[in-house]
């Protein structure tokens, strides 16, 4: 492990890439560049730019790492995705519903379709016993069907998080008959229970391997080329980090990645771990809450590209606000907040700078929020003040009430209490928008650095992981199932590249089910750990 002393990390937006250059507690350079259409670009002219401000020896650097919306775009837009073969193992107990039910039908036939899926007989009972024996010889004969024809597998059982025999025998007849070169992603390494949602979830993740391959690939050639001999890590959905080549391998954890960093960013820079994290940005303002320094899960199921997944998540709210929002107005009266934004075109279209279209920056002019330039902005907050000047008073009070208001009604929704809660702004975006007198809050905090606060998100080194098992507490103690499953999470964390002599728990879930005979419950455990 290379024993410098700065990271370095990065957090991707739909306007900005911004930068930052951490050393301890206290950030030496940031920056804000422009996304580019890959990604991978912007975040390298990002690190150049870091490199020239900071002059630091890039052998000094301890660790890159960053938040990543290569996966999310990848889905949405069906590009770059492997062609999948698909095995579902748990006939006949598992035949009503095919795989790719629902899908959404370009995504189906950008990787491959339902002529590479195939049913196999076998799959467990949750305490262990086969439904009925595993069907080898349909496993070798569906791998020869499917040579030369896709570069990913995934292998999804009945019951295997629980008991994972028949997903590992299936991988190894793949490894054997389509070779290493062949990706092979297991639901039980991917998502809980439920059958349909894992199955859902392990396609995706073998679907986006090659985008995350190349991603990271790119990004290890940039930092070798600048003579940067830190470790690549990639924020996961809890706002821990895990090391790229982990993520290579498991990309489907990184769907959520940039506002889960946003959110470990404020928790870091406000030193605040209970309580609201707005991240508000040129077009949105992801809200989320944090509890114990991570943001909340999400209870219910998520949705990725049409996709419906049990993918563990942070529970989000994101709305249309943002420093470049546009304002619908008839005379003083105000017809509506956004959701439409001219984005990095502000300094275009921006009132404030000259042009035809009122926006949420415009109004925090107007009303004195904005009557300071900040370092990392290159451009002044008004160059056209008479523009401001022409603004009607009434319209302009009008405005920063709906705005005001659609703020505090976002928050209100992700509280779970009546209750006063501190409320912590990062982003671009928190410049723009009303902070004081929030009703629900106790306090609205903007710390140093809050511009940036996702990228600062990415460089706190804690590796997280989790395991899951179902145990009928009739039969076995208590405390021997969660030791057993706090193990499986620690080899997980290993797995992540985190040191497990460091591991601590976040949480212990435990969930009885009640249409099961004797006392079964599952018993769910998420850990965190160093990453050096």
């Amino acid at each position: 492990m290379n024993k410098g002393k700065y990271r370095v990390g990065f957090d991707v937006g739909g306007t900005f890439t911004d930068g930052v250059l951490v050393e301890g507690d206290k950030v030496i350079a940031k920056i804000k560049s422009l996304t580019t259409p890959d990604v991978t670009t912007g975040i390298i002219n990002a690190l150049d730019v870091l490199l020239e401000k900071s002059k630091v020896n890039s052998r000094d650097i301890m660790m890159v790492s960053f938040g990543t919306t290569h996966t999310t775009n990848a889905i949405i837009e069906r590009s770059g995705l492997n062609k999948v073969g698909i095995f579902r193992i748990g006939v006949p107990a598992t035949t009503a519903v095919p795989p790719l039910t629902d899908w959404p039908e370009d995504l189906k036939e950008v990787i491959g379709g339902e002529k590479n899926c195939f049913m196999i007989r076998g799959g467990s009972e949750f305490n262990g016993a086969d439904i009925t024996p595993l069907d080898r010889d349909a496993i070798y004969k569906a791998c020869e069907q499917l040579k030369g024809t896709v570069d990913s597998i995934a292998i999804t059982s009945v019951f295997s998080p629980m008991i994972s025999t028949h997903e590992d025998i299936a991988a190894e007849i793949v490894r054997e008959v389509l070779g290493d070169s062949v990706y092979i992603t297991l639901s039980n390494k991917i998502a809980s229970i439920s059958i349909l949602e894992r199955e859902n979830s392990t396609i995706l993740n073998a679907s986006v391997i090659n985008v995350m391959h190349s991603a990271v690939n790119a990004l290890k050639e940039a930092t070798a080329k600048r003579d940067i001999k830190a470790p690549l890590f990639i924020v996961q959905n809890d706002g821990s980090v895990m090391s790229a080549d982990y993520a290579i391998n498991y990309p489907i954890f990184t769907v959520a990645s940039g506002p889960a960093a946003s959110v470990r960013g404020a928790v870091f820079l406000s030193k605040i771990e209970n309580g609201i994290v707005a991240d508000i940005g040129g077009t949105t303002t992801d809200i989320a809450y944090i509890v114990n320094g991570f943001p909340r899960e999400s209870s219910i199921s998520v949705n990725i590209g049409g996709v419906k997944t049990n993918i563990r998540c942070p529970d989000l709210l994101s709305i249309g606000l943002g420093g470049g929002t546009m304002i619908k107005s008839k005379g003083e009266k105000i017809l509506g907040i956004g959701p439409e934004s001219v984005g990095h075109n502000l300094i275009r279209f921006g009132r404030s700078f000259g042009g035809p279209i009122l926006t949420t920056h415009d109004i925090a002019v107007a009303t004195g929020i904005v009557n300071e330039q900040l370092d990392i902005f290159e451009t002044k907050p008004v160059t056209h003040p008479e523009k401001i000047k022409m603004l009607s008073p009434k319209l302009v009070e009008n405005a920063y009430a709906k705005i005001k208001e659609k703020l505090e009604t976002a928050i209100d929704q992700m509280k779970t209490t009546a209750e006063k809660v501190p409320a912590i702004f990062i982003g671009g975006g928190a410049l723009v928008v009303p902070s004081e007198n929030i009703e629900g809050t106790t306090e609205v905090i903007k710390p140093d650095n809050f511009e940036v606060g996702g990228a600062v998100g990415t460089t706190i080194a804690e590796i997280g992981a989790y395991a899951e098992g179902v145990y009928d507490l009739a039969i076995s103690k208590r405390e021997q199932c969660i030791q057993e499953v706090l193990d499986k999470a620690k080899e997980n964390l290993a797995f992540a590249g985190g040191l497990v002599e460091s591991a601590e728990i976040i949480e212990i879930e435990e969930i009885p089910f009640a249409y099961m005979p004797g006392q079964r419950e599952k018993i769910r455990i998420r850990v965190k750990g160093r990453a050096f």
